[in-house]
């Protein structure tokens, strides 16, 4: 199965420089470092090196506390860091800066990943999430090579993807040195699917600690937002902004503000000529915009900022819930103390999501009358969002530590190589 799987892959190496073409239309950072999708990179380092591969930015951003900590307790180790987007790899450059060396993750093909680990020499390997590439961890578990799948979570949509090609998912998940699950349903889930080594350590997003300049820049979109409400559309995915805009319409509330933050930067200016297709002005973040009493929705088009945003809002719907994408993450809203909505598709953040809602930090609604309504409500009542705020932030504290057990299961394996 795995030959079929590489050979599916060399028929389409074409096609995924098709996509890098594509793409760089509009974002060019897609054809930088591309031999580097190839195994092909420069890492000159005589230190020992701990691997960490976090795809995109809410890996990345996850991944930092854990991060932090192996820079702190191992200094005689360089850590590489690598990701497949542009946008994960500039959110590690924005957070690590030169701590960490950095590069793409080559395609899965089986002497791409020989290139890639015979050039970078790893002593232990650390992938984020959910990342499952069979050709090269068969190649780490050839070179004996320790390799970790930490902050792992498996969705039940997920695992039945997992089911129906279990003669190529079930020896990449058994390959694994050990995992480090975020709940007792992603473990089993794993567990299913062929893992093994399962240890159920919760999830590091909230170890995620806030940038250190969020307070004065969410002072600064206040200001932007000249005193208004704010309600906060985060993370949003294409197709939600439009339902957004639905559900303000129906929202007689002159006060109000909605700031739409979608989660792609290539979406920016899409979003922002849909808003101004519906009527409504649109003051921009990257332009410096302020907003008058005219404005009901401003664009928040920028990047590594939903900390401030999420400091400078009252209430926040979370993007990617609304339609079925699977959701984004509500734990940043969620420890700012803000009240959470979240619409019904919320499976990539299952856990989080179901607990937000139990202890009373978030609400769901299911379609733009309920978000109206809901928005209502609370724009009505003080006291129920400082009651969802505050169970919020208690919601997001107790379930801190998963960076201290995720060290303990890496330290044990990386000890026997030092």
């Amino acid at each position: 199965m795995r030959r079929l799987y590489s050979l599916l892959w060399l028929l389409g190496l074409p096609f995924a420089f098709l996509y890098l073409l594509w793409r760089a239309r509009r974002q060019p950072e897609y054809l930088r470092h591309w031999p580097e999708r190839l195994g092909w990179l420069a890492l000159s380092e005589a230190r020992p090196v701990i691997w960490l591969h976090a795809v995109s930015v809410g890996e990345t951003r996850a991944a930092a506390p854990l991060i932090h900590a192996l820079l702190a307790r191992h200094p005689n180790h360089s850590l590489l860091l690598t990701h497949a987007t542009p946008t994960g790899r500039a959110t590690g450059r924005a957070l690590f800066g030169d701590t960490v060396s950095q590069a793409y993750l080559p395609y899965d093909l089986p002497w791409l990943a020989r290139r890639f680990l015979k050039r970078v020499r790893p002593v232990l390997g650390i992938v984020m999430e959910t990342e499952v590439w069979p050709n090269l961890y068969a190649e780490c578990a050839r070179r004996d090579i320790p390799l970790f799948l930490v902050n792992a979570r498996l969705s039940e949509r997920s695992a039945r993807g997992y089911r129906r090609f279990a003669r190529l998912a079930r020896p990449a998940f058994a390959s694994l040195t050990g995992i480090a699950a975020q709940s007792m349903a992603d473990a089993e889930r794993l567990r299913q699917a062929g893992a093994r080594d399962i240890v159920v350590c919760g999830n590091l997003k909230f170890d995620v600690a806030p940038p250190a300049d969020t307070g004065a820049r969410a002072a600064e979109l206040r200001r932007s937002f000249a005193g208004r409400f704010v309600w906060l559309a985060a993370s949003t995915r294409d197709g939600e902004e439009a339902l957004l805009l639905d559900a303000l319409a129906q929202l007689d509330l002159p006060d109000l503000l909605l700031v739409i933050v979608p989660r792609h930067p290539q979406r920016f200016d899409p979003v922002a000529r849909l808003i101004e297709s519906r009527g409504f002005g649109c003051p921009r973040r990257s332009q410096g915009s302020t907003v008058t009493a005219a404005d009901r929705v401003y664009l928040g088009d920028s990047m590594g900022e939903m900390a401030a945003y999420a400091g400078a809002c009252d209430l926040a719907v979370i993007g990617g819930s609304l339609l079925p994408f699977g959701g984004q993450n509500p734990i940043e809203i969620a420890a700012a103390g803000k009240p959470v909505l979240l619409g019904p598709h919320t499976w990539n953040f299952e856990t989080a999501s179901n607990a937000a809602v139990q202890c009373g930090a978030a609400r769901r609604v299911h379609d733009a009358a309920e978000l109206s309504a809901a928005v209502r409500a609370l724009f009505a009542d003080a006291a129920l969002r400082s009651r969802m705020g505050a169970a919020g932030t208690a919601f997001a504290h107790g379930q801190r530590g998963a960076t201290q057990r995720i060290l303990q299961m890496l330290e044990t394996s990386l000890a026997a190589r030092i």
